[in-house]
């Protein structure tokens, strides 16, 4: 007899405490792989897949597209089958396990996010019959037929019941992954699409051409304009949320001075003349602030809960503001203060990358000790912004633009930034953030003083 385990919402990073159901990749009756994704949720830092630790049948799955999942929360059951052999070595006692069933060949261990076994997790199957599908426990009490019977629902859940004759979803041609996601981002319903490839195979332009018709397409008559409610969700609620927190509990300042960037542009294209990795402007000015925070390390470090003490940090972990599709997010390079420029550079190069295809990971997108936030992409000269709680400094640089400038007594046009500087007022007083950014501006405005502080 199969045995239903239950897999629950795991701890998908730090400090998070639940996720966002955006798509469930499996349905109910549906035979699964170990490690296979069930589902992809939206934390308060990425998206991710979650990958269900047992392989065997889907016989539930709790929660709809939209809803708040908890961590430790179910999110599908599995009717996994018994050993071969009959016996061997219990599974240990484990949160989400309904049944401790011997170990069997279709039983691992969960080897990670994202990681899927070689050769097992590319191709679903759907069981054919109804003999084979454990109806699932439903809600409110009462046991279910079959072997489903054996676990209890858990406390207010929904199940989503099985069908008493599977008929299976409908077969959608799709072979690649990002024909559907570009399916999904645009709202066009594969199964409505002929595919213009072999066999019918629905490729990308049988999507860019559905999405061009219906931009076509007359707009349907009615008002213009329409007022409504744009809810709060996954990334776009935890910024809100930390950043009104930051607003509340940090009394925070800001200063500001304008910096002549002529002599570290030149010092960048010096660099990059030579054979190597390029180095950009930002990994220069994270190379500036982990001298200058080394000079000022109370700028490090942040204020305790309770408020009661300052925490001083010993490593460099360089935040640093980046648009991806989901919107801002802020990066982390670990240790930063052990890296060279080059190796600045490819780091933050590499986060980039990941921040606009929302690759990033948790574990990427927390563990900030200091931001280094370059408005100047977006083209304007200067910002107050909020400090990242629970950071207590936050360093920003403006566009680099020709002004008129007086250099060595005499009027020239020179390359100039504004830099802005926002501090906990409860970690330090004006006079120590007025000499960080002081500086950080020399280094900036001549970069060859960094030889002596390496």
């Amino acid at each position: 007899m199969p045995v239903v385990r239950e897999f629950r919402l795991p701890d998908l990073g730090e400090g998070l405490t639940g996720a966002e159901v955006v798509r469930w990749m499996v349905e109910v009756g549906e035979v699964i792989a170990v490690d296979q994704p069930v589902v992809e949720v939206e934390t308060a830092k990425a998206v991710v897949e979650v990958p269900c630790p047992y392989g065997g049948v889907v016989t539930a799955r709790y929660g709809e597209v939209g809803e708040e999942i908890a961590v430790g929360a179910p999110l599908v059951t599995v009717a996994v089958g018994p050993s071969s052999s009959g016996s061997g070595p219990q599974a240990p006692d484990e949160p989400g396990v309904v049944a401790a069933p011997a170990a069997s060949e279709v039983e691992r261990p969960l080897v990670g996010y994202g990681v899927a076994e070689p050769g097992r997790g590319g191709r679903r199957r759907r069981v054919g019959g109804p003999a084979a599908v454990p109806a699932p426990v439903v809600a409110g009490g009462g046991a279910a037929a079959g072997a489903g019977a054996a676990a209890g629902a858990p406390a207010g859940a929904v199940a989503v019941r099985a069908p008493a004759v599977p008929t299976g979803p409908a077969v959608v041609p799709v072979i690649s992954p990002l024909v559907r996601r570009l399916a999904r981002e645009q709202g066009v319903d594969l199964t409505a699409l002929a595919g213009s490839g072999p066999d019918g195979l629905i490729m990308r332009a049988d999507v860019e051409r559905a999405v061009a018709a219906r931009v076509a397409a007359p707009a349907p008559a009615g008002p213009a304009v329409r007022d409504g409610v744009v809810p709060l969700r996954g990334l776009r609620k935890a910024v809100a949320e930390k950043l009104s927190r930051s607003h509340r509990e940090i009394p925070a300042a800001t200063c500001w001075v304008d910096a002549d960037a002529t002599e570290l542009m030149a010092l960048r294209r010096q660099l990059n003349a030579t054979p190597g990795p390029k180095v950009s402007v930002l990994a220069l000015l994270a190379r500036i602030c982990t001298v200058a925070l080394a000079r000022f390390p109370e700028l490090n470090s942040s204020v305790t809960e309770d408020g009661s003490g300052i925490v001083r940090h010993s490593a460099v972990h360089l935040g640093f503001a980046a648009q991806g599709e989901r919107g801002l997010v802020v990066p982390v390079v670990r240790d930063a203060q052990n890296r060279s420029t080059e190796q600045l550079g490819e780091e933050l190069a590499r986060l980039t990358e990941a921040a606009r295809g929302s690759a990033l990971t948790p574990a990427e997108l927390t563990g900030g000790t200091f931001t280094l936030n370059n408005y100047g992409v977006f083209g304007v000269d200067g910002s107050t912004p909020i400090l990242n709680h629970p950071e207590a400094a936050m360093l920003g640089v403006g566009r680099i633009v020709a002004k008129p400038w007086v250099h060595q007594g005499e009027l020239a046009v020179r390359e100039v930034t504004q830099l802005s500087f926002t501090f906990d007022h409860r970690v330090c007083d004006g006079g120590t953030a007025g000499g960080f950014l002081r500086f950080v501006a020399d280094c900036v405005e001549q970069p060859g003083m960094l030889l002596r502080q390496l």
